[in-house]
């Protein structure tokens, strides 16, 4: 009894189902999901907890619309949902960045301390104005480098409030937009390049998702050194608003870090001087190019300077290039995940030989390895280094390629020698942990050459059919059995029905894009490939039979 009964109520079932508007009923359990959330954590937290549940909205909020207009103006399919994808991921990676730094170290982390003086500095904002005349306040340190970002953070919390988890989130949204900036950049400047690829790599590597994710100077970097390629990129290009794009983003990276300037610079440097020359050039073109090259090197040697001023190093030659790096690596040669460890009383040196490339370039990029790792923390980085280098390997089609694009894209230049020159610089870090941050502020570059087209024959091919499948076929294409001759008896198990003069008229006849005429000539009692028999008394041209 109970079986038909069940029987009989799945339908009602089925139908109030269908009848359901789930989308909208998915949203609202959504929506009251979160406000009972944000009850909770009002009642049981501060607001250095419950305070992220109105920041991470409102910076879904501000991007949605943003992403919405990239992705119009972008050819590829679905690219709206990828961004959407990409920018929640980055945001959701803020989460386990702050149990890092404050569950499994304990708050041992330079986040603390940007929290704590950018909340003082909040607190001074919202009672002072810039109007008034005892608006002044004290660091207690220089602003280039660590009293920056310190400022950075109490801007941010004076419009936010100052909420611990919310400042994560505000910075790794930051970080997410430098990768985005980085994207954008090859579209203009390589659109040959495989740009989904490059997504895919930018968006989602583990660590371009986590590490620029804090409070701290990597998000800030990430941010302002993706600005700074979309400036190059459209210089490259000869776009609007370039020159705006590279101070902004130069400016940025100078107040934390002006050694990657530097190193951005040059880079920029050689591939303006390699770029391609437009077909008409005008008679200032040669002048504006040594313009613009003598430029770009006076703002080199300018941050050449600020770099012997940041390091408290005397002039800008190679043995003060040699003693910053080697004082670099004495300072990272400490800690549980040390690479060759000094001794107390020693300063390790660092060679200027341009031998070493090869090995600084494997170091920073694909360390540490499996067998290098002291913890958990270095096992999933390893982990994560492993497949990449497994991807360049792969890639060996794409990169062999490289040379050739080289002086046929100058935006290649650029990464390369930005690579390079990072490769060689931070190769002097000697503990993985700080290596494992560091190298975000390369590999958006470094991706970019897994990004180069395949060769032509290695590309894979297309499904091809015998015969088109069913489903594309036009009705009467196929034309059925042909027609038994007159006077012949028709073939056993057929029907009327199967004989080409029933099937549907093909509509290509009348296509005026197909008038090559009859492959075959037309032969009485045969059947053509359109699927009608010419017989006496029917009209051929439109494809069925019509009576007199």
């Amino acid at each position: 009894m109970a079986a038909p009964a069940v029987a009989a109520a799945r339908p009602a079932v089925a139908a109030l189902a269908r009848r359901v508007p789930w989308p909208s009923t998915v949203a609202a359990a959504l929506v009251i999901g979160y406000v009972t959330l944000f009850v909770l954590a009002m009642v049981h937290t501060g607001y250095d907890t419950w305070g992220a549940l109105l920041v991470l909205p409102a910076l879904m909020a501000i991007g949605t619309p943003i992403l919405a207009r990239v992705a119009a103006a972008n050819p590829e399919k679905d690219v709206f949902r990828l961004l959407m994808l990409a920018m929640a991921l980055k945001l959701l990676c803020a989460f386990p960045r702050y149990l890092m730094a404050f569950v499994l170290y304990g708050g041992a982390a330079d986040a603390k301390m940007y929290h704590q003086r950018g909340s003082e500095l909040a607190l001074f904002l919202d009672t002072h104005s810039p109007l008034s005349g005892t608006f002044h306040y004290d660091l207690g340190m220089k602003v280039a480098g660590t009293g920056f970002i310190i400022i950075v953070t109490g801007v941010v919390y004076a419009i936010t409030g100052p909420s611990l988890v919310g400042g994560f989130l505000v910075f790794s949204w930051l970080g997410f937009w430098g990768l985005l900036l980085f994207w954008r950049a090859l579209q203009i400047a390589f659109p040959e390049a495989d740009s989904r690829r490059y997504a895919k790599l930018v968006f989602f590597l583990p660590s371009l998702l986590f590490w620029p994710s804090s409070i701290g100077k990597d998000a800030w970097m990430m941010f302002c050194l993706g600005l700074t390629t979309y400036g190059v990129a459209r210089l490259l290009d000869r776009r609007f608003g370039a020159f705006l794009c590279i101070a902004l983003g130069s400016l940025g990276t100078a107040m934390v870090r002006p050694h990657v300037t530097v190193l951005a610079g040059a880079g920029l440097t050689v591939a303006y001087v390699l770029r391609r020359r437009p077909q008409q050039v005008s008679a200032l073109g040669p002048l504006r190019t040594i313009l613009t090259v003598v430029v770009l090197g006076v703002m080199v040697m300018l941050m050449l300077q600020q770099v012997s001023t940041f390091f408290g190093t005397n002039g800008t030659g190679g043995d003060s290039v040699n003693q910053v790096l080697s004082e670099t690596s004495r300072r990272t040669s400490q800690g549980g995940s040390v690479i060759n460890q000094a001794a107390d009383d020693e300063s390790p040196q660092f060679s200027l030989n341009p031998a070493g490339l090869p090995v600084a370039v494997v170091s920073v990029l694909f360390r540490p390895f499996p067998f290098e790792a002291s913890n958990v923390q270095n096992l999933v980085q390893s982990v994560e280094c492993f497949a990449l280098l497994v991807v360049f390997i792969r890639s060996w089609p794409r990169l062999s390629r490289v040379p050739r694009w080289f002086l046929r894209r100058s935006y290649i230049a650029f990464a390369i020698v930005y690579t390079l020159l990072f490769c060689w610089a931070f190769s002097t870090i000697n503990n993985m942990g700080i290596l494992s941050r560091e190298r975000v502020q390369v590999l958006p570059l470094a991706l970019v050459l897994l990004a180069v087209p395949r060769p032509d024959g290695d590309r894979p091919k297309a499904r091809t059919h015998s015969r088109p499948p069913l489903w594309r076929v036009q009705p009467g294409q196929w034309g059925g059995r042909p027609e038994p001759p007159p006077g012949t008896a028709a073939l056993p198990g057929t029907t009327p029905q199967d004989h080409p003069a029933h099937h549907a008229p093909d509509h290509r006849a009348n296509d005026p894009a197909d008038r090559r005429g009859p492959r075959t000539a037309a032969v009485p009692g045969t059947a053509h490939r359109s699927g009608t028999a010419h017989r006496p008394g029917t009209d051929s041209t439109q494809g069925g039979s019509t009576r007199p």
